[in-house]
């Protein structure tokens, strides 16, 4: 979290030492409406900054992932930027329109203004002829992507509606991208920040362009058919085991993918449930009912049907340095530690001796399906894991303090989680007031993408 932190506000950051550079005397104009314009400049910059950053983040490069923990930390990344976008566009939109109110209620006075100076050039002649086009339908895109980001933002939205509405930000960004580049102060353009917002642009109208055609992850999609598919009534999980006869680069176990069954809904993230085999190229997903779309896979999908995958993704890999690691796998944040069992409980059939590692894995649910439970047990069997699992009903619920009876030597181990993230934080505060060194030794999958 303190990477996302940390690039979130140096971003910010780097923006505004440049625009600085280019306007050394911001903060000491001559009267209200030069400062005015000067933040107009200043908050139009920052928010078509956070919006180019956030359009190249939606394509999900991997070169980035290693720097911020997985595409799962750089879509919280990508929310926050959006968020901030969307603050920064209404400040900028209140110091455009705002002194102009004030104007029409007798608050302030306008301002006399003289003749604009001549055009240098007949790039800066023709940015002037279209810079009331710009502002008008510049205005008009602010409105539409303050709507679509809040559609974004609410939860409660069935996912089908946010696909397809989010698309349409990149359509916003592209209006957005024409007002900038008219109305931004001409002389910025032969600046630092002239340069790099130019970039961010770029990239940006680059991102936006293959969102729009539905090209994100293009060259990491494989094809795959369903080759069996289980329901588990007592938990609500489907698991798929899916066929992919050939693309798949293979994936480490902790990993996830995107897989689209529906063009309709587009591509939903699922942590990988099984250990790469390259002999028979199956991979497994297990998928709890939490939305709508969820909800109605164990109806629609069916065995032989094709599916597209893309990935893998994720640092979640359990690479550390520890002797002992402690697992905490709640409800369907147990994926990514099955994977895991069956990786090691294969190592341990090959290799015909126990690995060093200790590990204890705590899997605390609200529901219960005995088929699930007997599955469980015998893969942590299988890998030599000791398994603690917990059934809210019958067990009460899991903190830090029943880890820590648990787990006497607590201390020395690396504590691996995934599950609600509200848990995950409230653990990971828990253990950081008992002096555990949390940002080295706490991994948390941040398992939101929206």
């Amino acid at each position: 979290m303190r990477v996302i932190k940390y690039s979130f506000w140096m971003f910010l950051a780097a923006l505004t030492a440049l625009w600085l550079v280019a306007e050394p005397r911001a903060f000491v104009p001559d009267s209200f409406f030069a400062f005015r314009s000067v933040m107009v400049q200043y908050s139009g910059i920052l928010a078509i900054g956070c919006m180019s950053l956030t359009m190249m983040l939606a394509l999900r490069p991997r070169w980035p992932e290693p720097w911020f923990g997985g595409l799962d930390k750089m879509y919280r990344l990508h929310k926050w930027l959006g968020i901030g976008a969307l603050v920064i566009a209404v400040l900028h939109w209140l110091w455009a329109v705002g002194p102009k109110w004030a104007v029409s209620f007798g608050v302030l006075e306008r301002p006399t203004r003289g003749p604009r100076p001549p055009a240098a050039s007949q790039v800066e002649q023709t940015f002037a002829n279209l810079r009331q086009s710009a502002e008008q339908i510049g205005e008009w895109a602010f409105y539409a992507a303050v709507l679509l980001i809040f559609i974004a933002l609410i939860q409660r939205i069935p996912y089908r509606f946010f696909y397809q509405t989010h698309k349409l930000l990149a359509v916003a960004y592209l209006v957005l991208v024409f007002h900038s580049v008219v109305l931004i102060k001409f002389t910025y353009w032969s600046s630092p920040i002239g340069i790099i917002t130019g970039v961010l642009m770029a990239g940006g109208v680059w991102a936006a362009v293959i969102l729009l055609l539905g090209r994100v992850g293009i060259h990491r999609r494989v094809a795959g058919r369903i080759a069996s598919l289980d329901y588990y009534p007592g938990v609500r999980v489907l698991e798929a085991e899916i066929d992919v006869p050939s693309g798949w680069p293979g994936h480490q176990p902790g990993q996830f993918a995107f897989a689209t069954s529906d063009a309709s809904e587009g591509a939903h993230p699922y942590t990988i449930a099984s250990a790469w085999n390259a002999t028979n190229h199956r991979i497994n997903f297990i998928v709890k009912e939490l939305g709508d779309h969820t909800r109605r896979l164990k109806d629609k999908l069916s065995v032989g049907q094709e599916i597209s995958i893309e990935g893998p993704y994720g640092c979640f890999t359990f690479d550390d340095d520890r002797q002992h690691q402690i697992w905490i796998g709640a409800g369907i944040g147990i994926t990514p530690f099955i994977a895991r069992m069956k990786y090691l409980a294969e190592l341990r059939k090959n290799a015909g001796e126990h690995s060093l590692l200790r590990i204890d894995l705590f899997h605390p649910t609200a529901d219960y399906d005995e088929i699930a439970e007997r599955k469980l047990r015998a893969d942590a069997e299988a890998a030599g894991v000791r398994l603690h699992f917990l059934v809210d009903a019958r067990d009460g619920r899991l903190n830090g303090e029943r880890i820590r009876a648990e787990i006497p030597d607590w201390q020395e181990a690396s504590i691996w989680f995934c599950g609600p993230v509200r848990f995950g934080d409230a653990l990971r505060r828990d253990f950081s007031q008992k002096q555990f060194p949390v940002h080295e030794r706490f991994h948390q999958e941040l398992f939101e993408m929206r």
